[in-house]
């Protein structure tokens, strides 16, 4: 068996080198003795596999090791020569003498990097929250219960901010689905949907109510008070007002976000009592006799 010297067959004069080095002369040496270039040549086709060889163990910083402490017992005993090649296989790349001391190295494979996840957010979550219109003028603290995929109920406080439009979504931001593979979580949308009552209907930035009127405060006209959403207010009532007719009082309906608010609309209906006293029944009564309107022509 011959001892190789890779460090001789990549041109270099001592072990002292670094792997930038050693890569540099492999480069120089394959490119001068690649079979490409030498066709003819038999001997460079041997030099260009034992240059590979070379540089196979030499540029791995653990079987060089391994060969340095073999290169110093040789060079100490042996004269080094010009060129040395051992017997290969003739379908072989490598000599024995680097199958029977780095063959492990040909064997080695370098494991494939795990093919890393695509980082997948959550799925969002969307639900459904009742508020008064009370409630959304003013602005509340609700708590909201949601029953996780797990089957476990989870709770949420929810600011709800004074003047939310109707249907308006809240965003709790990563309160949604968990992701995958580090991915952030979803977000929960909550659809808050203001909800009129007997007194108060939201249309927009206007809040509608009712002004019931008698049928004499219709006909002479008058002033009354009307309740608004946030306080109270005086308004006059012309003579002659019909049922269906509407009075606007402006800036006392529903916040519009920009620091104002919308129209407070009163909508007429005259009552008629279901009960008369006596003394209404006669006056009613002298009405209808002197009284020529006629509703219905």
């Amino acid at each position: 068996m011959i001892f190789k010297d890779y460090y001789r067959i990549l041109e270099l004069e001592t072990n002292r080198v670094n792997v930038d080095e050693i890569r540099q002369a492999y480069r120089e040496l394959a490119k001068k003795y690649h079979p490409d270039v030498n066709t003819a040549d038999q001997f460079s086709e041997d030099r260009f596999k034992d240059i590979n060889e070379a540089y196979r163990v030499l540029s791995n910083p653990s079987s060089k090791r391994k060969y340095d402490r073999m290169w110093h017992n040789y060079v100490g005993k042996k004269k080094r020569k010009e060129f040395e090649e051992s017997r290969r296989n003739s379908d072989s790349p490598f000599s024995d003498f680097f199958d029977m001391f780095f063959g492990n190295i040909r064997e080695e494979k370098k494991e494939a990097p795990k093919k890393k996840e695509p980082m997948i957010k959550g799925d969002n979550v969307e639900t459904e929250m009742n508020v008064s219109i009370e409630e959304a003028f003013y602005g509340v603290q609700k708590k909201l219960s949601l029953r996780t995929v797990e089957g476990n109920l989870k709770t949420f406080l929810v600011e709800v901010p004074a003047g939310i439009r109707n249907h308006e979504k809240l965003r709790l931001i990563a309160q949604g689905k968990e992701g995958k593979n580090g991915g952030k979580n979803g977000d929960l949308f909550i659809k808050i949907n203001v909800q009129n009552d007997e007194k108060f209907a939201l249309d927009g930035f206007n809040i509608n109510t009712n002004l019931y009127l008698t049928p004499w405060e219709a006909a002479l006209g008058t002033r009354v008070k009307i309740a608004s959403i946030d306080d109270e207010v005086s308004v006059y009532v012309p003579e002659g007002i019909q049922s269906g007719e509407k009075i606007r009082i402006p800036q006392k309906g529903y916040k519009d976000g920009k620091g104002g608010r919308g129209d407070l609309v009163a909508d007429v209906k005259i009552a008629v009592p279901k009960q008369l006293t006596e003394a209404e029944k006669k006056l009613f009564e002298q009405m209808e006799q002197i009284s020529k309107f006629d509703p219905r022509k």
